[in-house]
């Protein structure tokens, strides 16, 4: 399965692409590059909520100028992994613990057969959520692990009681797979630059939105009522007081000032109870810190090589 290369976002080259199949029946789409020449180390890079791995062909040429390989996925329900709705513009998924099926299967089918260790992590928004489930459950598959803004929890009252019992009634009368109230079919990143809540770089901007306009399947509209009910679940447990402190994995949170997509505070909270771990925020940067401007950007590589083994000076 080849990848979606336009002048604006070329492929990197020397790619593997292909599919696997999780243990529950879903095909998955990956993508893997190799280190350069006498470098070891692989980065796994997960990502966020209506993202695809064309995205991030920026992020794996940075993580290979550091001397790393690069393995990536699409989650099941996003970009040109299998979709299960007819409308593939629907995001969909019964349990969150459903995305831990697929790192399962990447990680036994693609990570360990064909990368080279140590292996590290690099998830964002919704990928960090799912990575911090992964870590808590006590899985070391990798020996450290960085999130971009992670999905701890959304700003205001999104979350909150009346929110939560809204979904979980609609779902159980079988408006699961419709969209949230308020939501629609437009493809996430591909309308206007202005006002948008993701990144404050028009060039990058414009990029993302010409990998949808090359082919609109990669990208996703507004999420499904089964997603969202799952996804607050999930966001329920990591309130739990003693949540941060039974993971024992070395973790870093890097956080931007202006994200209005998830909660920083909560980020910040959930932070302060890790036991080995640390967190960042960037003053100025909105939620896809990695597809911000270089002054954020830089920020965040900072942090990555100060945290992350092997990376060279820069």
């Amino acid at each position: 399965m080849t990848l979606v290369s336009i002048p604006a976002n070329p492929a990197p080259e020397d790619y593997v692409s292909g599919t696997i199949k999780t243990a529950d029946g879903i095909d998955l789409r990956f993508a893997r590059w190799a280190p350069p020449p006498g470098r070891k180390g692989t980065v796994c890079v997960f990502t966020g909520r209506s993202e695809q791995i064309e995205k991030y062909f920026e992020t794996v040429r940075d993580l290979r100028d550091r001397g790393f390989a690069v393995a990536m996925i699409d989650w099941r329900g996003q970009g040109h992994s299998q979709h299960q709705l007819r409308d593939g513009r629907k995001g969909y998924v019964r349990h969150f613990s459903d995305y831990e099926i697929d790192v399962k299967a990447f990680v036994e089918q693609i990570v360990m057969p064909d990368c080279p260790p140590p292996y590290f992590a690099l998830a964002h928004s919704m990928g960090g959520a799912i990575l911090l489930r992964v870590a808590h459950s006590g899985k070391r598959w990798f020996d450290r692990i960085v999130l971009s803004a992670p999905m701890i929890d959304l700003p205001g009252r999104r979350t909150s009681f009346p929110a939560r019992a809204l979904l979980r009634t609609m779902r159980l009368i079988g408006m699961g797979a419709s969209y949230v109230p308020g939501g629609g079919g437009d493809i996430t990143g591909a309308t206007s630059f202005v006002n948008n809540p993701f990144t404050s770089d028009p060039v990058r901007f414009a990029r993302n939105a010409a990998i949808l306009e090359e082919d609109p399947t990669l990208g996703l509209a507004s999420p499904t009522v089964a997603w969202a009910d799952t996804a607050f679940r999930a966001m329920r447990d990591f309130r739990a007081v003693n949540y941060p402190s039974q993971i024992r994995q070395p973790l870093l949170m890097i956080a931007a000032s202006h994200d209005t997509i998830v909660s920083t505070a909560a980020i910040e909270e959930f932070a302060y109870h890790l036991r080995g771990g640390s967190h960042l925020v960037i003053a100025g940067s909105k939620h896809e810190i990695l597809q911000e401007q270089d002054r954020y950007r830089a920020q965040f590589w900072a942090a990555f090589d100060a945290f992350v083994p092997g990376t060279p000076l820069f």
